[in-house]
């Protein structure tokens, strides 16, 4: 599935994404759930595992679609199984969102090492808004 999964039920926004920024909870991280770290654990080791091969442009489209692939099966497990506050789902909308894009463009034909970068960089905000401990 891609990215209207992402607005179907419980978690549709009223607002374009564009129009919230990431926050912290009071000066807090925002909590997580077991689902949620799962799923980010393993966007970030495929990330980690295919980051030499992509920085030496060595990755092939083929590698590029199958972890593109991968990256959004655990998005859409997270989206359909993780409970968070209302709040803190927001929030973790707005990393989710840049991380299918990511995965969109590495599906396409040029760009695909930018498509892995904003992975990455979502990955970064993630680790930096939200309590991944638990």
């Amino acid at each position: 599935m891609g990215p209207p999964a992402l607005a179907a039920g419980p978690h549709a926004h009223d607002k374009p994404a564009a129009a919230v920024q990431l926050r912290l909870d009071h000066g807090k991280k925002w909590p997580t759930d077991d689902v949620l770290r799962r799923g980010m654990d393993d966007i970030s080791l495929a990330m980690r595992q295919s980051l030499a091969p992509i920085h030496s442009n060595v990755f092939t489209p083929a590698q590029y679609e199958a972890l593109a692939t991968r990256i959004q099966a655990r998005v859409d497990d997270v989206v359909g199984n993780c409970k968070l506050p209302e709040q803190a789902d927001q929030q973790l909308h707005l990393v989710l969102e840049q991380i299918i894009d990511g995965a969109a463009k590495m599906k396409t034909g040029t760009g695909r090492d930018q498509g892995a970068i904003k992975i990455v960089r979502a990955l970064a905000q993630y680790g930096a808004y939200f309590d991944h401990a638990g």
